[in-house]
């Protein structure tokens, strides 16, 4: 019987089903991390994680290196991630599930990151690592089997702006820039991790925990849709740029957006953090247009 392919979400309940059906059938990432501690996720994950879970690295393994201009968490170089993750034993066509403990911000970015290597078959665990918990799943500290996967990069399945695009945009008004960030960095207020505050002249804000239910699941798709369409009215996704701090939470609106079935966003990889780095480029402050 065939698998069910998630590429948008899957439930704790559907994940432990499938595990338990097909065990090999799954790659498990574990994605927990803590900008204020980079080795938490780490140590959490040592601590206990999924069965099978590999461990991946926000800073190390999901971003490029840092050149002090091109933003907090820059883009990996593509081959260098599906050496990584086909190092990990990721496989061609293999379902991937992502997971963190901190309302899925960064088991997106590994999404949005496998949707750009062309490899649609990867979710976010919804509810993350408290839902599995939730449901009476088990935790352990067992190290995952590891033989190499044959993973290669495909044709992406995920759009991305420069900046040089993003700042043509000012003038054109061709795309709406949508930035994930909370509404008071949005504002220029409380800015703790960039050098200015503000946003991209001309940008709106949906705020990526806006996506998400109480107990921390994704809303269901036409309340997302709705939402969204109600701060883009009349503007089609692909007219649409995702941004945030550093391109990790945009991510989540992204998913969001796709679980909505609103396709073909695009992403700014660099963000607020590479736009506020140079003094030249224009800011905007204050609250939603």
């Amino acid at each position: 019987m065939p698998h069910t392919h998630y590429t948008t979400l899957i439930s704790a309940g559907n994940l432990a089903e499938r595990l338990a059906a097909a065990p090999g059938s799954v790659f498990i990432a574990d994605c927990r991390f803590d900008l204020a501690d980079t080795e938490a996720g780490e140590k959490a994950y040592a601590a206990g994680h999924l069965p099978q879970a590999h461990y991946l690295h926000l800073d190390r393994d999901l971003s490029g290196p840092k050149t002090g201009t091109n933003g907090r968490h820059p883009l990996p170089d593509r081959q260098k991630l599906v050496e990584r993750l086909a190092e990990l034993g990721l496989n061609q066509g293999q379902q991937v599930v992502a997971y963190d403990a901190q309302d899925g911000r960064y088991a997106a970015r590994l999404w949005w990151l496998l949707r750009w290597l062309g490899h649609d078959s990867v979710a976010l665990l919804d509810g993350g690592l408290a839902a599995w918990q939730a449901a009476g799943q088990p935790l352990t500290q067992d190290a995952p089997a590891q033989a190499r996967g044959d993973l290669k990069a495909g044709a992406p399945l995920a759009v991305t702006v420069d900046a040089q695009a993003v700042e043509r945009n000012i003038g054109t008004k061709e795309r709406v820039v949508l930035d994930a960030r909370a509404a008071d960095r949005y504002r220029g207020e409380n800015e703790t991790l960039d050098r200015v505050g503000g946003h991209i002249p001309g940008a709106r804000n949906r705020f990526f925990g806006e996506n998400l239910t109480p107990d921390g699941r994704f809303k269901p798709a036409h309340t997302l849709r709705e939402e969204f369409s109600a701060i883009i009215p009349g503007v089609a996704a692909e007219h649409i740029v995702l941004q945030c701090g550093s391109g990790v939470t945009a991510c989540h609106n992204a998913l969001a957006m796709e679980v909505a079935g609103l396709h073909g966003a695009a992403l700014y990889p660099g963000s607020w953090s590479e736009w506020s780095a140079d003094p030249a480029r224009p800011v905007a402050t204050g609250p939603n247009p």
